[in-house]
């Protein structure tokens, strides 16, 4: 008897604790891994032949979520830039929507070069 009058109070207590989402937006910062690591999964659910994938924060927002840009090396050299926030806790990025600010960048740090 007592589970069952325990199941109703769970499931009240599930429902609260939220951040009123509904009046947000649906948009969310990700973070420079999260990005890259989502990144990735995209390119390769695709069956993309990337070699490289770079990301940082780009400084501008979208929706009020920070924007992360990567750079995606598709050989010879192509390098695509991608504007990345998250919609609904996934991966949004300029190419599904333009509104989504994605221009050069100058500010980025400067890059290491490795040699082999």
């Amino acid at each position: 008897m007592r589970k069952a009058a325990a199941i109703p109070a769970l499931l009240v207590l599930a429902g609260c604790g939220g951040s009123g989402s509904s009046a947000s937006s649906p948009y969310s910062a990700a973070t420079v891994p999260q990005a890259k690591r989502l990144m990735i999964r995209y390119l390769d659910a695709k069956h993309l032949d990337w070699r490289w994938v770079a990301c940082l924060r780009s400084g501008r927002s979208f929706g009020g979520a920070a924007i992360v840009r990567c750079n995606v090396n598709f050989g010879d050299p192509h390098i695509e830039a991608y504007c990345i926030v998250l919609r609904a806790g996934k991966l949004y990025t300029d190419h599904q929507d333009p509104e989504i600010p994605c221009q050069r960048d100058n500010r980025a740090p400067p890059a290491t070069i490795v040699s082999s």
